[in-house]
C-alpha cells in the first residue's frame, strides 16, 4: 500500500493520498484474448482529486500507455519506470505478484510529483473506467463530457458503495495508518482537473452523500477507515502481512476463484 502526506505552504494542513494496486484477476479466461488486470483503489482528502475515493481495474498495457502520455506531457520531468515485460519467472503467481508490486511503486512515485499529478489523463486513468481511446477523446475535447464530468459520473454510478463499505470496516480503529508514510513539501499546483474554487462548493455537495461526508478537512491528516468499493468486487487483503496475493479468475463478474498457475503463461504479457 502507498500512503503519504503533503504538507501545505503554511505547514498546518496536510493532504493524504493512499493508493493500492491489488487483486490481480484473469479476464476472459479460456479465450484467445484473456489477460490479467489489477484493481487500483485510491483514497484521499487532496483537492487535486475530483473524487475522494475511487476504484477501477486496469491492465498492464494501459499502464504502458499512461506512462507514455505522462512522459510526453511532462517535458524534462522524469517519469517513474514500469515493471518490465520479461517472461522469465519462477512461477506464474510469483511473476504477477512482482508485477503488481511494480505497478504500485510506479503509481506511488507518480502521485508524489506535482507536475505528473496535474495531468488530466492520470486522473481519468485512476478515477474512471474509460478506455484509452475514450480518455484521449475526453482530454482533447472530442467528448461530450469534461474530465470532472467523467469522473463524477463514474463516482455517482456507484452511489452507496462507500458508506456500505465503511459500515463493514467500522471495526478498524479511527486514525489507523499504514506503516509506510512520508511527508513531502507541497508545491503550487496548476492545471489540476479539480473544479475551480468558485465551483468547489457545488461540486462537493454532489459528491458529499457518497464519499465526502466522512472525509476530514485538511486541518487533520487522519483519513476515515480505508475501504474498497463494492463495484470492484474485491476482498480486502490482510494489510498487516506481506503475503503475495493469489491470482484469480473472474467468473460471471460476481466472484473469483483461484487459478492454476500453469494456466497463466498465455496471459501474462497482455
Amino acid at each position: 500500500m502507498g500512503f503519504w502526506c503533503r504538507m501545505s505552504e503554511n505547514q498546518e494542513q496536510e493532504e493524504v493520498i493512499t493508493v493500492r494496486v491489488q487483486d490481480p484477476r484473469v479476464q476472459n479466461e479460456g479465450s484467445w484474448n484473456s489477460y490479467v488486470d489489477y484493481k487500483i483503489f485510491l483514497h484521499t482528502n487532496s483537492k487535486a482529486f475530483t473524487a475522494k475515493t475511487s476504484c477501477v481495474r486496469r491492465r498492464y498495457r494501459e499502464f504502458v500507455w499512461l506512462r507514455k502520455q505522462l512522459q510526453r506531457n511532462a517535458g524534462l520531468v522524469p517519469v517513474p519506470e514500469l515493471p518490465g515485460k520479461s517472461t522469465f519467472f519462477g512461477t506464474s503467481d510469483e511473476f504477477i505478484e512482482k508485477r503488481r508490486q511494480g505497478l504500485q511503486h510506479f503509481l506511488e512515485k507518480v502521485l508524489q510529483s506535482v507536475v505528473l499529478l496535474s495531468d488530466s489523463q492520470l486522473h481519468l486513468f485512476l478515477q474512471s473506467q474509460l478506455s484509452v481511446p475514450e480518455i484521449e477523446a475526453c482530454v482533447q475535447g472530442r467528448s461530450t463530457m469534461t474530465v470532472s464530468d467523467a469522473i463524477l459520473r463514474y463516482a455517482m454510478s456507484n452511489c452507496g458503495w462507500a458508506q456500505e463499505e465503511r459500515q463493514s470496516s467500522s471495526h478498524l480503529a479511527k486514525g489507523d495508518q499504514p506503516k509506510s508514510c512520508c511527508f513531502l513539501p507541497r508545491s503550487g499546483r496548476r492545471n489540476s482537473p479539480s473544479p475551480p474554487p468558485s465551483e468547489e462548493k457545488d461540486h462537493l455537495e454532489v459528491w458529499a452523500p457518497v464519499v465526502d461526508s466522512e472525509v476530514p478537512s485538511l486541518e487533520s491528516p487522519t483519513l476515515p477507515p480505508l475501504s474498497s468499493p463494492l463495484c470492484c468486487d474485491f476482498g480486502r487483503p490482510n494489510e498487516g502481512t506481506s503475503t503475495p496475493q493469489s491470482v484469480r479468475r473472474a467468473v460471471g463478474g460476481d466472484h473469483a476463484v483461484p487459478l492454476d498457475p500453469g494456466q497463466l503463461e498465455t496471459v501474462l504479457e497482455k
